[in-house]
């Protein structure tokens, strides 16, 4: 097999996870809003925050710096590197879980509203695997076990599924604890099965040397990538919290469910993200011609402005997937889905950034994202609540992206962006308008039906394009399939 087939398939391998995992969440939160009240699903999400907020603050930024030096060290100290990384965080979120386990305020009443030691202790279990599932994932990453790496990744969101379907079969009754006992056990059992996969390695890592002069040097690397994260983590999580503070659970669950369809959007930035980064930086290395990279960003264009219209057009069907109380969904939806799209297609018109190792312009951009958010959640929240929290998230991603697009453009390559600029800020607006005052579900329709043809005219000769590159790339990646 060559080395072109085995990227491919590596890629293909590693997609199947982001891609299987996308679907799945797509599927699920609209399922349990069947049988669970909005305000449970608002306590699910805060749950969800909560535990992607406690892996990254005490990671200290060490699973991106195993990454960073994986390659850096050599192959008999990569245990030594594991065990390294690794152990620092472990420590300090054991100590904050047993802080929090005997701690005289309770933790879920502060969280969920609801005042019970069992929602506590399920909330630290899960916390606990997630944390060692972030730097067992990298483990299988960085090994190439891609499929075992893919399969972990969807296995979660399986179980959990698996334990709504019998929840409903047998009538259980229907309470938040019940959905904080799927979320735990699901990430339980990735957990062990990372462990059982990456046995190997740790093994080896148990038995290496804990380098503290290598983790000094790590860390003057990691701590600035954490506070990055961070910031990213509070440009995602802000609207929830702002939610749970000045409004309520069941607007939280509404809006939760909104960004679950809205997930449709992360399904392109797991396909995009995985090819593009390598790709482009291999370009920028070989020299080759930029208008490569200006073909790929006119069609990036062009797939983002059309699925966005396409969300509008067809948005009067999400009602039909939803029970009653989530009806408000069809229009918040509109907002919800600029995240995603907007996200990634900032990482293509901002790819200067990285060629050029500017990392610290996309904290920039993070960072005014971010006040963005927070003051527009602070007046919308208030007043119109999941939809307030939706607009708030699409304005402040509109700026994240027109941040990193100027800041590439200046330090990198210059393109057109005007009419990219022109459809990006109507549909914007257009959806803004939806969420703030009322639309009736026709007239929703007929005009992103309107939008959608005049930007379908309007880049035809991206389209073109688009059509031309996946027909001269889609028989290599065929034959790499074959080959593999």
């Amino acid at each position: 097999m060559t080395v072109k087939s085995m990227n491919i398939n590596n890629v293909l391998l590693f997609s199947i996870g982001p891609l299987g995992s996308a679907v799945l969440s797509l599927i699920t939160l609209p399922i349990a809003t069947w049988f669970f009240l909005p305000e449970d699903i608002g306590r699910l999400a805060m749950l969800q925050v909560i535990m992607s907020f406690s892996v990254l603050m005490c990671g200290l930024g060490l699973d991106q710096a195993y990454v960073r030096e994986f390659y850096e060290v050599e192959e008999n100290k990569r245990a030594s590197l594991l065990k390294t990384v690794s152990l620092p965080g472990l420590f300090i979120i054991v100590g904050l879980l047993a802080g929090s386990f005997i701690s005289p305020w309770s933790i879920s009443k502060m969280l969920f509203g609801v005042n019970a030691g069992s929602l506590t202790f399920f909330l630290l279990i899960a916390i606990f695997c997630a944390f060692n599932i972030r730097f067992l994932s990298l483990v299988l990453r960085m090994n190439e076990r891609g499929l075992a790496f893919s399969i972990s990744q969807i296995l979660p969101k399986v179980v959990f599924l698996l334990f709504l379907g019998v929840y409903i079969l047998f009538e259980f009754e229907s309470t938040f604890k019940l959905l904080v006992i799927a979320q735990t056990i699901s990430v339980l059992c990735v957990f062990l099965l990372f462990s059982f996969n990456a046995r190997r390695q740790l093994c080896l890592a148990l038995r290496a040397d804990f380098d503290y002069k290598k983790l000094k040097m790590i860390l003057v690397y990691s701590i600035p990538l954490m506070g990055g994260g961070v910031s990213f983590w509070g440009l995602t999580a802000t609207d929830k919290f702002f939610l749970r503070a000045f409004s309520s659970f069941e607007e939280l669950g509404v809006y939760s469910v909104s960004m679950s369809f809205a997930g449709v959007g992360l399904i392109l930035q797991a396909i995009f993200s995985t090819i593009w980064a390598p790709t482009v930086y291999k370009w920028s290395a070989e020299k080759c011609s930029t208008n490569k990279v200006k073909k790929v960003i006119d069609s990036m264009v062009v797939i983002v402005v059309l699925l966005w219209a396409g969300v509008g057009v067809f948005s009067w069907m999400v009602p039909l997937f939803l029970p009653q109380s989530f009806q408000s969904v069809q229009s918040i939806l509109l907002v919800a889905i600029a995240y995603p799209l907007l996200y990634t297609l900032s990482e293509a018109t901002s790819v200067g950034i990285g060629v050029k190792r500017k990392s610290v312009y996309s904290l920039i951009a993070t960072v005014v994202a971010l006040v963005v958010n927070v003051i527009g959640n602070y007046f919308l929240v208030p007043r119109h609540g999941a939809a307030g929290a939706g607009v708030a998230s699409a304005l402040a991603f509109f700026v994240f992206f027109v941040v990193k697009t100027e800041v590439s453009v200046r330090i990198w390559l210059e393109f057109e962006r005007f009419k990219m600029y022109l459809f990006i800020v109507l549909l914007l607006v257009l959806s803004v308008l939806i969420n703030i005052l009322f639309f009736s579900s026709k007239e929703v329709v007929i005009v992103f039906l309107v939008f959608f043809v005049a930007a379908i005219c309007s880049y035809k000769r991206q389209l073109l394009v688009f059509c031309s590159l996946l027909k001269d790339n889609m028989p290599s990646a065929l034959k790499g399939r074959r080959d593999g």
